[in-house]
């Protein structure tokens, strides 16, 4: 192990996105040492494409707004088989921990008496989004990044893990390679946290940037973690699908929370065809009601076009099927319209959405306070990932805490958007805070010389094996058949037939190989990602094959319907004795009797 750069830490924190800045935080708040990678440069984390809003029940826009009506919104949009305690630590405590942000110096707009400014979005019963513009993700990674950096964390930027290391049951720290210069760096740690966010770019149309490749999903299912709610893939309804240079880029939510509708080829609005009953009694019936909703009128109902994200990208999905979407297989966004209403509306727009105007502008020559944007649905989120205790973020793996999108149970099926800012920064302060106490408690562990070795080995393989087989080439295969038989509207025969191509590529994936050194190599990094994605490829297609119903994101043409039976499981994934991926269902944590009760009352 002497040939390693070798580093010892209390608390590991793996990610460093809002989650795991929080994490970090207050491990070191613990008086703890800690230690925070990052796979790409600080700063570059996917939380700063969460651009809407982060969700909190302050009630600074409309009184009515509470913990308890932030809960029961999202075990609706969770279809309810959501982690109930987790959806109500969420509520309770997202307020408090927006807050802390703004203490610590992020600037949030602000209403015309000085409170924080919030905004309607998808899901959500009242206006409950905190935001700044358009660019709240970006503003909440440099609040954090300012304050992490000034209590004296230890970050490691473009450093990605290999594997995590294990003394007997308990996880004891991880080896890790430094992108830029291809050595190894081991990390002895007596706690780790995952916060390693999503895993688009398995699918051929993503949000993600290149990061997203499922490392924290995959470690953990190898260090024996349980791996829960798989087969619930958000695919927000907004991404870019026109101009090629802006292909997949996300249009925030918040563009339809200021007025933005969605629009067929026909110039109707289709989103008024198909309201779920679910939602009826708070959905606009015309486009003049769900107007006065977007300008903050408490008597009227929310337009149609923020109902819950698994709902609009099958809407959307169905006018392209139908023949009524626009020239490049999408459908029309529109938020100039509201010139017909606000004599200032290009002002407006670029005062609300600064950053939406100036990236198509300058990307795509598009002027949205002009004309409107070609979107479609685009792998976005992932709400399955580590199984993790409510209350402390810990997996079933001694010492491995996950938080943020790489852990799973507050969102159940769908994701409200909004949610995933306050989910970050709740479970982040949480997970790092007992972390810390883990670390202290338990004191360190041993590291196993012999498996470091042979997970330093495992990982040089490729260079062995050379060029002769393209990894970028099996990387694009695995995310074309994800999109086509994993996607958004699915089906047993199409499910069984990605298990089968996903068995070969896992063989396949020996064989790829790379050239040259250990100095920035992509080639060496995909053969290690790819690893991370097919495992992640086959939790979700395993899992998504075994709920036969449709249920949020989750949405199955032969099985259209919701099922009473299946709403009563969640499903885990773990790896079995003999190294197979097996699915088990285990029942719904069902609700105290308080929180049903908050339910009811909310429905």
């Amino acid at each position: 192990m002497s040939d390693y750069q070798s580093f010892e830490c209390d608390v590991l924190v793996i990610g460093a996105g809002g989650a795991g800045l929080r994490a970090a935080i207050e491990a070191s708040a613990g008086g703890v040492r800690v230690i925070c990678l990052s796979k790409s440069l600080l700063g570059k984390a996917h939380t700063v494409m969460a651009e809407g809003g982060v969700a909190a029940a302050m009630a600074n826009v409309d009184e009515r707004d509470s913990w308890k009506v932030h809960f029961a919104d999202t075990m609706r949009g969770g279809q309810y088989v959501n982690n109930p305690r987790m959806a109500e630590l969420h509520a309770r405590e997202s307020p408090a921990r927006v807050l802390e942000l703004e203490k610590w110096g992020a600037l949030f707009d602000r209403t015309k008496d000085g409170r924080i400014l919030q905004r309607n979005f998808g899901g959500h019963a009242y206006p409950r989004l905190a935001h700044v513009g358009d660019r709240t993700g970006l503003e909440m990674i440099r609040t954090l990044q300012d304050h992490g950096v000034h209590q004296g964390i230890d970050f490691h930027m473009e450093t990605t893990v290999v594997t995590l290391l294990k003394d007997g049951e308990r996880v004891c720290g991880a080896l890790a390679y430094d992108r830029d210069r291809g050595y190894f760096k081991l990390y002895r740690a007596n706690a780790v946290v995952l916060a390693t966010g999503g895993i688009g770019r398995s699918f051929q149309v993503t949000s993600n940037s290149w990061e997203g490749t499922g490392d924290g999903h995959a470690l953990a299912y190898h260090a024996g973690a349980d791996l829960l709610d798989m087969e619930f893939v958000q695919f927000h309804p907004t991404g870019m699908v026109w101009p090629p240079s802006v292909r997949g880029i996300l249009v925030t939510e918040g563009v339809r929370g200021e007025g933005g509708v969605l629009r067929n080829n026909q110039g109707r609005r289709f989103m008024f065809d198909d309201i779920p009953e679910l939602y009826r009694n708070q959905t606009a019936d015309n486009e003049e009601e769900g107007w006065r909703y977007t300008q903050g009128d408490k008597s009227a109902r929310r337009p149609p076009e923020l109902l819950t994200r698994d709902h609009v990208a099958r809407c959307i999905n169905r006018e392209v099927k139908a023949g009524r979407g626009s020239p490049h297989g999408g459908v029309y966004l529109d938020i100039a319209w509201i010139k017909q209403k606000l004599p200032n509306a290009a002002e407006h727009i670029r005062k609300k959405l600064p950053s939406m105007y100036h990236q198509f502008k300058h990307l795509a020559d598009l002027d949205i306070t002009k004309e409107p944007m070609e979107v479609g649905p685009t792998t976005h989120y992932m709400m399955g990932g580590v199984r993790v205790d409510a209350d402390t973020q810990m997996s079933s793996v001694p010492g491995l805490f996950a938080a943020g999108e790489v852990a799973a149970g507050l969102h159940g099926a769908n994701r409200l958007g909004g949610n995933s800012l306050s989910d970050l920064i709740v479970f982040g302060k949480r997970a790092g805070e007992y972390a810390a106490r883990f670390a202290r408690e338990h004191g360190a562990a041993k590291l196993d010389a012999a498996k470091v070795d042979a997970a330093a080995k495992a990982a040089l393989a490729p260079f062995e094996r050379g060029p002769a087989h393209n990894p970028f080439t099996l990387q694009h295969e695995l995310q074309e058949m994800m999109q086509r038989l994993v996607g958004i509207v699915r089906q047993q025969e199409e499910m069984e037939q990605a298990i089968e191509e996903l068995q070969h590529m896992k063989r396949r994936v020996q064989q790829v190989g790379c050239a040259g050194h250990r100095q920035y190599n992509p080639a060496w990094h995909t053969c290690l990602d790819l690893e991370h994605m097919l495992t992640v490829s086959e939790a979700i297609a395993r899992a998504a094959a075994e709920r036969k119903e449709s249920r949020g994101a989750h949405f199955r043409e032969d099985y259209p319907e919701k099922s009473k039976e299946w709403g009563r499981y969640n499903l885990v994934v773990r790896k079995a004795a003999d190294g197979s991926m097996a699915v088990e269902r285990v029942p719904v944590i069902e609700p105290s009797a308080e929180l049903k009760q908050v339910i009811e009352e909310n429905r």
